[in-house]
């Protein structure tokens, strides 16, 4: 609303829409997926502007960039997540009905289970699991000609993740449970062959994981209480009734494909020490405090999430434009992650920024923002930190290793990215 006024006195007054810059591309689906984790960056940088207005799977879409634009996105008066995530997303990396998807007290309500795993001690015994487990791996490293960290990585994480959250899971078919688990991840930003074989690895995870619930809840398995397998078996909605079989599996999964997934965070740490080797002495002589500094700034230099959806709730206006009910809103994660009003020389890796950066719930937001109950943020990233600085510190402490010639570049126009080599390590040997 504008106000005009003359000694005092109103002389008009009117109502005033700003008008958004609009791309006039029919559909921007095929740019998305060729452009990946550049696309909303490109556009708003051409249309410099932070908010502007998409046509993307046959409907208008406005994209949204900045600290202020996450303080309005995160605000759950304005946005719902119902109706958000594509369908194909639903049945490939996040499953039907899980925590994702809800609002409002079932949200809060499923969230506050998850949140009731994380706490201090379950998260220093996952860190103890963490360390176990990459130390189990020494012995077989040092016999290989040749290890592809990446392959190893995922079977790393998925032993780590079922060990954690009391998930039984047999020597003979980790390889297989870790690829079903990357393939849900690795399917988020595909089309054709990578997200068909996404679709069918979540049909094998939610039978495997449906039927564990089944075994818990029967008495034919029996786990420790205060687990994630036991707790989620047990839970109940805002109804007061067991979770449905299928929505119970569907959270043990978010509870160990978000572990799996930091096989690619694992792997840029790789590249990044192979890149930037004075950082391996670094986080040898920094302690704690620059180990937590370099994991952060993989998060924020590397692509992960590229933008995260929301419809709106009800109408509103923020800066001058109105958003009507409904509407999809994606905001822009990557871009924040490397723009220059927010972060000194963006393109650059320097851990160090985050020695005297002042974070708030929405500067930085790899893992979304907010808080993590009342909002969306993800409930793993405490999880995601406290395995990644464990995987850095065996990465840099306990191995050395010989980096072959391979090709290291990341690819940001695949969602998810990927190193084609997997990142190749020749004669590895334990420090002493």
């Amino acid at each position: 609303m504008i106000r005009l006024v003359l000694i005092g006195k109103v002389v008009t007054e009117m109502t005033y829409h700003m008008e958004i810059p609009k791309d006039k591309t029919i559909d921007s689906s095929l740019a998305l997926l060729m452009e990946g984790y550049r696309f909303i960056p490109n556009r708003r940088r051409k249309f410099q502007s932070d908010i502007f207005e998409i046509n993307l799977m046959a409907q208008k879409v406005v994209c949204i960039s900045g600290p202020e634009a996450a303080s309005v996105f995160y605000d759950e008066r304005n946005f719902k997540r119902q109706g958000a995530a594509p369908k194909r997303i639903q049945k490939s990396i996040f499953g039907q009905k899980g925590v994702q998807t809800l609002d409002d007290e079932a949200h809060i309500q499923r969230k506050s289970l998850f949140m009731s795993l994380f706490t201090e001690a379950r998260l220093e015994e996952l860190k103890t699991i963490t360390e176990q487990e990459w130390h189990k791996i020494v012995n077989k490293w040092v016999s290989m000609e040749e290890v592809n960290l990446f392959a190893e990585t995922k079977k790393i994480m998925c032993k780590i993740a079922c060990n954690w959250a009391a998930v039984p899971l047999q020597e003979k078919e980790v390889a297989q449970r870790a690829n079903d688990l990357w393939a849900l991840i690795d399917a988020f930003g595909a089309v054709g062959p990578r997200h068909w074989q996404g679709r069918m690895a979540r049909k094998r995870c939610d039978t495997w994981t449906g039927n564990l619930v089944n075994d818990v809840r029967s008495g034919k398995l029996h786990v420790k209480k205060e687990t994630p397998l036991y707790e989620i078996a047990w839970h109940r909605d805002t109804n007061g009734e067991l979770l449905d079989q299928k929505i119970a599996a569907v959270e043990v999964i978010n509870i160990i494909r978000p572990i799996v997934a930091i096989s690619l965070y694992v792997l840029f740490g790789a590249v990044t020490l192979y890149t930037h080797p004075q950082e391996r002495d670094k986080i040898i002589n920094g302690g704690k405090e620059y180990m937590r500094m370099f994991t952060e700034e993989i998060r924020r230099y590397y692509p992960f999430t590229p933008f995260l959806g929301a419809r709106v709730r009800r109408e509103f206006e923020w800066n001058g434009y109105p958003f009507k009910q409904n509407k999809l809103v994606l905001l822009d994660v990557y871009g924040m992650n490397h723009d220059y009003r927010i972060w000194e020389r963006p393109s650059e890796f320097d851990p160090e920024r985050f020695k005297d950066k002042q974070l708030t719930k929405y500067n930085f937001i790899p893992q979304g923002g907010g808080e993590f109950i009342d909002n969306h943020r993800c409930a793993g990233e405490l999880v995601t930190i406290a395995v990644m600085d464990k995987s850095f510190e065996f990465l840099t402490k306990k191995i050395s290793y010989h980096v072959p010639k391979q090709d290291l570049l990341v690819r940001v126009t695949r969602m998810p990215p990927m190193i084609q080599s997997g990142f190749l390590m020749k004669s590895v040997k334990e420090r002493v």
